[in-house]
């Protein structure tokens, strides 16, 4: 499995904005899927942004329009560009990568906090 290594969460007032960095210990510019999970207190973890391979991308509805999803194959770095953030966003935010024929990678998450 690919090692992943997430950074840039931290706390912010809402309005604000943060980039997270998903740093992969290999190639990753042939995955499957590539994305961002985010787990709030007492709560399921849960879907926030996916690119496809073919280029694609989902939001969950929550996020439309604030986040966006983007990855540098040759830095090996998936990237959640954030603004507008509101304290329902706070959350550990986790990535995740899927290569073909190998079980999904799971970083160890960065937190992220929106409170004034």
């Amino acid at each position: 499995q690919v090692q992943l290594v997430e950074s840039g969460g931290g706390s912010v007032q809402p309005g604000g904005s943060l980039r997270l960095a998903c740093a992969a210990s290999s190639s990753i510019s042939d995955s499957v899927f590539m994305g961002w999970y985010r787990q709030a207190p007492g709560k399921q973890r849960e879907m926030v942004a996916i690119l496809s391979g073919s280029g694609g991308t989902t939001y969950a509805d929550s996020v439309k329009g604030r986040f966006t999803i983007s990855n540098d194959n040759a830095k090996n770095t998936i990237f959640l560009q954030m603004i507008a953030l509101q304290p329902k966003d706070t959350g550990v935010y986790y990535c995740n990568v899927v290569l073909p024929g190998r079980a999904a990678s799971w970083g160890q998450g960065t937190q992220v906090t929106i409170s004034s």
